[in-house]
């Protein structure tokens, strides 16, 4: 669905466009987030041992324990393999072992994401239900890749995790470590559906270029992805994602290992996407994307599309610090940069939670929203918020976005006040009630009420009036007096004319970068795009 969709919604809107001087009570700005401290190299560098062939009818478990490290396990294309198969840990020698299709020539080259189609150049790897998982670990396996497989349910089989990287170990040293998918098809079955597609929790656990969907059940959450027991890195980049439930989600259950957050997470180019077949439907929908126990995370350069409201309110994009059963209070939600991405048709935007409502856990804080555009087209019959801001928030930054909403640009309710939190830049619409809170007015009033030490400056509220909020901010009537290149066309970037070309505290154009933005997720969108422009 393209972005222009939610034009009619908020053609109505006016106001005036103003200019002010900057002003707030703030005392510094916000921190910023730290960025990820270990990234993981993917490089394919096949390994110069020995190559095990495995075909049709062969024995797939001896050629993993056989395996030495360096040697590569061919398995037939077109073959299928019937699991559970486990990663046996290797005490002796170094290297990888790798796992790939006989027909790798035939696939997408490294760095290209693989899709439905390629699985005729696959294995199959599968696994029927109440027999565990398609891929598990045994304690400390380490260093295997799988290239070019695919993984799935026996046919009409309903399985809860087709890979289970990690076994609930209580150790760091126990973990598996060292493990990717590299242009793999893991998919649940299409009628019955699955649970989970990968569960990452090992250390250095990476899922690139592949094709992870059809997640899928009534009355529990499912994920393409998930971690909750591993300290890190983890890597996620060029994937297309598809899940009901959430799909990604870092936390949702208590950690076994004492004191561990999720962290150096790495999510990069991939496309987040519900298909609108599934509205209607009994499957449990929830949200794009959730945090509720992780640090130090990059989001970039992704393409988020469609959620709606069903087994919740059509958030999609969640960072809500859980001490999930009570066991874990140090769990928290901290260091999160998410930028350069494409939000589009969804019931709503962002739910930002500063502390757990339900178990003590630690406050979260440093968040960065930068640079993106958020397209909120209540799908569904959601509200249409493009933010909400829940109390405790500490050190938030939302600087030059882009966002168009169906309901309220950002509503804030619950104490205690979220402090040092910085809103510039943006080009938002007003919605029905602009910048405003639970039981307060719009603008000042809800910063009075909600926020200490803020700064709300040089931000284009597209039909919002200039009464009620902090001077420095502008009042375009509507859309056509921001000044975008071609709005009905979908192209959001500022002309040469508009007033908001330099009107940012940094001397740049109010909104989002759109050609960084369309650099950034160059390939990743498989519908519509940010169209281009100078």
């Amino acid at each position: 669905m393209k972005i222009q969709s939610i034009h009619a919604a908020i053609a109505c809107l006016t106001g005036m466009a103003s200019l002010y001087f900057w002003s707030s009570p703030s005392n510094g700005a916000a921190a910023l987030p730290n960025l990820p401290q270990a990234l993981i190299d993917t490089t394919y560098l096949p390994p110069a041992g020995n190559t095990i062939t495995v075909n049709a009818g062969g024995d797939f478990q001896s050629a993993l324990n056989n395996a030495s490290p360096g040697d590569t396990i061919v398995l037939q294309a077109g073959a299928t393999f019937t699991g559970p198969f486990t990663l046996p840990d290797k005490t002796a020698g170094s290297g990888w072992i790798y796992i790939r299709s006989g027909n790798y020539a035939k696939l997408p080259a490294p760095g290209n994401r693989v899709k439905p189609a390629d699985a005729a150049n696959m294995p199959k790897i599968v696994v029927g239900a109440g027999n565990g998982s398609a891929i598990q670990t045994a304690t400390k396996a380490h260093h295997y890749r799988f290239i070019g497989i695919e993984v799935t349910p026996v046919t009409g089989k309903f399985v809860y995790a087709l890979a289970t990287i990690g076994n609930k170990e209580t150790s760091p040293a126990a973990l598996p470590h060292d493990i990717t998918f590299d242009r793999c098809y893991i998919h649940g079955d299409p009628t019955v559906g699955g649970r989970r597609g990968v569960a990452m929790d090992g250390i250095s656990v990476a899922v690139v270029d592949s094709y992870v969907s059809d997640f899928k059940e009534v009355g529990a959450d499912t994920q393409a992805l998930w971690a909750y027991n591993s300290p890190g890195p983890f890597k996620i980049a060029n994937n297309y994602l598809e899940a009901a439930g959430e799909n990604v989600m870092f936390g949702g259950a208590d950690p076994k290992i004492a004191d561990l957050v999720p962290s150096d997470i790495e999510i990069r180019h991939n496309h987040f996407f519900k298909p609108l077949a599934w509205m209607g439907s009994a499957w449990s929908v929830k949200n794009l994307l959730e945090f509720k126990n992780a640090q130090r995370v990059l989001v970039d350069g992704n393409r988020f599309e469609n959620n709606w409201p069903k087994a919740q309110n059509g958030f999609s994009i969640l960072v809500t610090p859980r001490n999930q059963g009570g066991t874990a209070p140090w769990s928290i939600v901290q260091d999160i940069t998410f930028r350069f991405n494409m939000l589009v048709n969804l019931a709503q935007g962002f739910n930002l939670a500063g502390h757990d409502s339900e178990h003590p856990s630690q406050n979260s804080h440093r968040f960065l929203i930068q640079n993106n555009l958020i397209a909120v087209t209540g799908l569904g019959g959601g509200a249409g918020r493009i933010l909400q801001i829940l109390g405790g928030v500490t050190d938030l930054t939302i600087d030059h976005n882009t966002g168009f909403g169906t309901g309220t640009f950002a509503f804030t309710e619950s104490n205690p006040p979220s402090d040092q939190v910085d809103i510039t830049n943006n080009i938002v619409t007003r919605g029905a009630y602009g910048f405003t809170g639970s039981g307060t007015g719009e603008g000042n009033a809800t910063l009075s009420k909600y926020y200490t030490n803020w700064i709300f400056s040089n931000n284009a509220i597209i039909g919002a009036k200039t009464n009620g909020y902090p001077l420095g901010n502008y009042f375009p009537t509507d859309t056509s007096a921001v000044g975008f290149v071609n709005y009905a066309g979908g192209d959001y970037h500022l002309s040469v004319s508009s007033p908001y070309k330099r009107a940012g505290t940094d001397g740049n154009e109010l909104g989002a970068d759109i050609s960084a933005i369309a650099k950034a997720g160059f390939g990743v969108a498989m519908s519509g795009s940010a169209t281009g422009g100078n």
